[in-house]
C-alpha cells in the first residue's frame, strides 16, 4: 500500500505529491514548493514520517511544477528526472517564472539528473512506477502509473473535468487528444491525481469530461 501526501503549492495552486510505502522510501512528484512555508512543510512531512526520498520526478518542465526542486536537491541530493523533450523548458525555469509570475527566482536550479522515456520503470520501496509519455500540454509531458495501486499521476495532461492548456510553447491539441485516448484505455477504477485541482477516477472522467472517450 502506498501513502500519498498532497501539498498545494505556489500562486498557481500546483499539486506536489510525496508518495511512500511501508519501507520508508518515497518519491517526490512535481515539487512546486515556492514559498518558504511550503518548502518547510515538504521537509517536515518527510522528517516526521522518517522517509527517505529516492526520486525527484517531473511530469513536465513548467516552472510551477518545479519551483522547489532546488530545495529537494539541497536537502536530499536528488536531481530532477524528466522526459528529454522538456529539457529546454527545465533549462529555462527562471525565464518561465518571469513570464508566469513576473519574478525571477534567486536560486540555482539543479541540472537534470536523468531523462525519462516512455515505458521506463522506476522503483521505490516495494513499488514500481511506470512512465507514460503523454505529449500535448508540453512535448515531454508524462504520467506516472503505480499499476498495482491503481494510481495515475497525470500532471497537466488530465484534470478533474478538464485537460491541460495547449497554447503554450510545445503544446498541441492534436497530441493531447491522442494522449488522452491512450489514458482512456485504462480501467475505470484508476485513481487520477492531477497537477492541479482535486483527484478523480478514470471512470468519472470518461463519463463527465468532454475531452475523454474510448
Amino acid at each position: 500500500m502506498i501513502n500519498i501526501e498532497k501539498l498545494v503549492c505556489n500562486m498557481l495552486q500546483e499539486n506536489c505529491y510525496i508518495v511512500s510505502d511501508a519501507t520508508g522510501e518515497c518519491v517526490i512528484i512535481d515539487c512546486g514548493a515556492y514559498f518558504s512555508e511550503e518548502r518547510k512543510a515538504l521537509k517536515k512531512y518527510i522528517s516526521d514520517h522518517g522517509l527517505r526520498p529516492v526520486h525527484l520526478l517531473c511530469t513536465h518542465g513548467h516552472v510551477d511544477h518545479n519551483f522547489g526542486i532546488d530545495t529537494v536537491y539541497e536537502e536530499y541530493g536528488l536531481q530532477p528526472k524528466v522526459h528529454q523533450e522538456d529539457a529546454d523548458l527545465m533549462e529555462h525555469l527562471a525565464d518561465q517564472a518571469v513570464q508566469f509570475i513576473g519574478l525571477r527566482p534567486q536560486c540555482q536550479y539543479p541540472a537534470i539528473g536523468e531523462f525519462l522515456s516512455d515505458g521506463d520503470k522506476l522503483t521505490f520501496g516495494d513499488h514500481t512506477i511506470q512512465v507514460i509519455h503523454t505529449p500535448g500540454h508540453s512535448k515531454g509531458s508524462v504520467c506516472f502509473l503505480v499499476e498495482d495501486e491503481g494510481t495515475l499521476f497525470t500532471g497537466d495532461t488530465l484534470f478533474y473535468r478538464s485537460i491541460g492548456r495547449t497554447d503554450l510553447a510545445g503544446g498541441s491539441m492534436m497530441q493531447i487528444i491522442q494522449s488522452l485516448r491512450l489514458l482512456a484505455q485504462m480501467s475505470d477504477d484508476i485513481n487520477v491525481l492531477p497537477g492541479h485541482g482535486p483527484r478523480t477516477t478514470m471512470g468519472d472522467e470518461l463519463k463527465y469530461n468532454p475531452f475523454l472517450d474510448r
